[in-house]
């Protein structure tokens, strides 16, 4: 049925109600589809996803060499093994992913080309009432939910961020940011800028330089690498011995994560041996005489940024073949034919990319309402880091920064269930986290502390992010270690939720 709106020629259409209501097809909403239709299979529930297909970030980057900056044993999910190289490009991803969908029969819950625009809870109805655009038809579509499930990333799939840098309108080259890039874009022959050192350069600068004319990475400060083989031995190993694959994958992914969590143990407790221990590394591939103390030796503590792996030492291989080069300095300005620092250096360029990172985006950046008054996300306080204090039945799946972001996805997915047949066995429809009498007093801190990690991003998008408190439940700690105990024991009547 459509109904065309009194102010508008625009149509509504009432699409449907569903118990659960999933907001992103990427790695987070088909994992909180899989959990849901296997552990609250009663439950009706769909899928919205604002892109063509499935894959989130992994579909919707096209820039060269676009990978995995996590191991996929723990990137990928508990509940399907991942059976090749540890590190993996879009396309595998997005294979593996499809193989998921597939197995659990899940691609029948997802209507793609659908973008929420709104989101307003009526505790009378007890349920949401979502306006989507049909970006094909451009007609608006209503959907009602009992619960809300935001899977839809953590920033914002419009543009990237893009400093204001000085005369950059004057260069007659080309200006692009990773996020805006074509698949078939032509830089064979081109001499080329990238601008940053994270993870995003760590993937195109290998991948481009070998067809570049040239490849400069120009980088304010020295970012952590850590290079390695892109193989895990013990899996080569589990796998010559005819140990099925879902055992190979729990047994690797659990060798990772000690391994992962004895090096975030050590970047707290000795991070000037952990500094030692990664910038060693680097001057091995690179050799003794060249500059690692300019390029390779950043002035913050290892982990307060995420660390960029290099797999099989791309990076530098490209850099010791003179395909690639670093350049450690600040831009003075653009100017017509590249860039002029503040040591008086130019850098020509036919094509400067500026993978300077992204805009962090609060829950997809829709308006959200709770009894008709508007939600600002920055006035509330975390539950668990993924519900929040005073919003009704819907959660956010965030996860970690150490580690994979599906790490978390896991634990939200299991505690979500978990939830929902708790609410079950006391015959509630609604669930809202809220400050008891002894949390009205403790202290509003940052949703992530900035000296624990702090990427560029984040600090700019901090004044709009949620509040997270000093007492349980209401501490995000970006541990999974400690998450993984705490949230199946988590405590689902103490206080701080709130049923009717």
């Amino acid at each position: 049925m459509s109904v065309a709106t009194a102010s508008s020629s625009v149509q509504t259409e009432v699409a449907g109600h569903f118990d659960v209501l999933i907001v992103g097809a990427g790695i987070s909403g088909i994992d909180a589809a899989y959990y849901l239709q296997k552990d609250c299979p009663e439950k009706s529930f769909a899928v919205l996803e604002s892109q063509g297909s499935f894959g989130g970030t992994w579909e919707f980057h096209k820039y060269p060499g676009i990978r995995s900056d996590s191991d996929l044993y723990t990137f990928g999910y508990k509940w399907k093994p991942w059976v090749d190289a540890p590190i993996a490009s879009a396309p595998e991803i997005l294979r593996y992913l499809d193989e998921a969908l597939d197995e659990q029969d899940l691609k029948k819950h997802i209507q793609y080309k659908r973008k929420v625009k709104n989101a307003s809870w009526d505790s009378k109805a007890q349920q949401w009432t979502v306006s989507v655009e049909n970006l094909d038809s451009g007609e608006l579509q209503t959907f009602s939910c009992g619960f809300l499930w935001m899977c839809q990333g953590y920033y914002k799939f419009d543009g990237g961020y893009v400093p204001d840098w000085p005369g950059k309108e004057k260069f007659k080259g080309d200006l692009i940011h990773p996020m805006e890039w074509k698949e078939d874009y032509d830089y064979a022959d081109k001499e080329v800028i990238v601008i940053g050192s994270g993870a995003t350069a760590a993937t195109i600068v290998p991948a481009m330089a070998p067809t570049a004319k040239h490849v400069t990475v120009l980088q304010r400060s020295p970012t952590y690498f850590s290079p390695g083989r892109n193989k895990n031995e013990l899996a080569d190993t589990l796998r010559d011995l005819d140990i099925p694959e879902e055992w190979t994958h729990e047994i690797v992914r659990q060798q990772i994560l000690k391994e992962g969590g004895a090096i975030a143990d050590l970047a707290f407790a000795q991070p000037e041996m952990l500094k030692e221990q990664l910038i060693g590394v680097v001057r091995e591939h690179l050799g003794d005489d060249y500059d690692v103390e300019t390029h390779f030796t950043p002035s913050y503590e290892p982990w307060r940024q995420r660390l960029a792996f290099v797999p099989d030492g791309d990076l530098f291989k490209g850099i010791t073949s003179g395909a690639a080069s670093m350049c450690t300095d600040h831009i003075e300005s653009f100017n017509e034919n590249g860039i002029l620092l503040k040591s008086g250096k130019q850098l020509d360029a036919d094509i400067i990319i500026s993978a300077t990172g992204f805009n962090l985006c609060v829950l997809g950046g829709i308006d959200f309402s709770v009894d008709g008054k508007p939600v600002d996300f920055s006035k509330t306080t975390t539950y668990r880091g993924c519900m929040f204090s005073d919003v009704p039945n819907m959660a956010w799946v965030f996860g970690y920064f150490r580690a994979s972001w599906t790490l978390r996805a896991d634990l939200i997915s299991e505690l979500m269930c978990r939830m929902f047949n708790h609410m079950k066995g006391k015959d509630s429809a609604v669930v809202t986290p809220t400050l008891r009498d002894m949390d009205k007093n403790m202290a509003s801190l940052p949703w992530i502390d900035p000296d624990n990690f702090n990427p560029g991003y984040l600090q700019r998008g901090m004044h709009a992010m949620p509040k997270q408190g000093d007492q349980e439940p209401w501490i995000f700690t970006q541990d999974y270690q400690l998450e993984k105990k705490e949230f199946p024991a988590a405590n689902l009547d103490d206080g701080s939720l709130i049923y009717s």
